[in-house]
Formats: C-alpha cells, sequence, structure tokens
C-alpha cells in the first residue's frame, strides 16, 4: 500500500497525468543509452575471446566425442575379431577331439585284434602242447603197459618173454586188441 501512496503523491507533485506516468524521464533514457552503449562496447570486444573459447570448447567436445566413436569401433572390431577367433578355437577344439576320438577308436579296435590274435596263438600253442603231452603221455603208458602185459603174459604163459622180439610182438599185439576194444565200446554204445 505504501508504494500506491508514494505513487499517487509524486504523481500529484509533478502533474504527470495518463500515459506520460509509464514513460521515463529524459535524463532516465540517456543514462540508460550510454549505460546501454558501455555494455555493448564490452560485450562487443569480449565476444571474440567468449566465441573463440565456446569453439574451443566445442572442438575437444566434438574431438573427445570422435575419439569415443573411434575408440567404441576398435573395441567393437576387437571384440568382433575376439568372437571370431573364440569361435575358430571352439571349432579347432572340436575338430581335434572328434579326430582323438576316431583315433582312440582305431587303437582300440588295433589293440583288440591284436588281443584275439595273441589269444588266438596262445589257444593254438596251448593245444600243440596239449596234444604234445598227450603223445608223451600215450608214449609212456604203452611202455608201461608193454611192460606189464610182457611180465603178465610171462606169467600166464609160463615162459620168458625176454626175447625183445617176441616180447614187441606180444606188446603190439596186446595194445592192438585194446586199441580195437576202445574204439568199439563207444560205438557199442
Amino acid at each position: 500500500m505504501s508504494l500506491a501512496i508514494t505513487a499517487a503523491s509524486a504523481a500529484e507533485t509533478t502533474d504527470v497525468k495518463g500515459i506520460d506516468l509509464f514513460l521515463p524521464a529524459t535524463y532516465d533514457l540517456f543514462w540508460s543509452a550510454v549505460i546501454l552503449v558501455i555494455i555493448a562496447v564490452v560485450v562487443y570486444r569480449l565476444m571474440p575471446k567468449f566465441t573463440a573459447i565456446l569453439d574451443e570448447r566445442t572442438a575437444k567436445i566434438e574431438g573427445g566425442i570422435a575419439k569415443a566413436d573411434a575408440a567404441q569401433a576398435q573395441a567393437d572390431a576387437a571384440l568382433a575379431e575376439n568372437q571370431a577367433q573364440l569361435q575358430e578355437a571352439r571349432t579347432e577344439a572340436a575338430r581335434i577331439r572328434e579326430e582323438a576320438r576316431s583315433e582312440g577308436a582305431v587303437i582300440v579296435a588295433e589293440q583288440r585284434v591284436r588281443a584275439s590274435q595273441e589269444a588266438d596263438r596262445l589257444v593254438e600253442a596251448a593245444q600243440r602242447q596239449i596234444d604234445a603231452e598227450r603223445q608223451q603221455a600215450a608214449v609212456s603208458l604203452r611202455g608201461e603197459v608193454g611192460t606189464l602185459a610182457t611180465e603178465l603174459a610171462s606169467k600166464i604163459v609160463g615162459e620168458s618173454l625176454e626175447d625183445s622180439v617176441r616180447q614187441s610182438r606180444v606188446i603190439d599185439r596186446f595194445l592192438d586188441e585194446l586199441e580195437s576194444t576202445a574204439t568199439l565200446s563207444p560205438k557199442g554204445k
């Protein structure tokens, strides 16, 4: 309220009416224009420095953005290269694993063949040894049976079969009879 009263009292003393109330006085316009010119001169003189500083700052920002874009592009390229190398390494590892599996299967197959051949060789050697032992046992048994048959025949006949030709004939005949009865027995059953 005091402002309205002060404005009213000022209007009464200066006799300013209507639109003149809103227009400033001439001295106010003059000093305002002087101050405006001084500020304009200062701004005009300092404007190139402000412009240079702003341009420099803009260049730094744009350079930083360009560097960041270049760094990002390099990082993207390095990432793509690393991913390609990783994929290549995975492919190579898979190929090596597959080769190892196939080589392992070949080695296992070779070892099975070798084991089978070794088993066949051992079975064959064992069979030969059994046959040899059987023949040796047959020869030994034949000799013992022959000796027993000679002794028994000499006791039965009552004469001595010390003559080797006679002894051999008796043993051979006795063994032939044993073999013929042995071969007839399984067929008759």
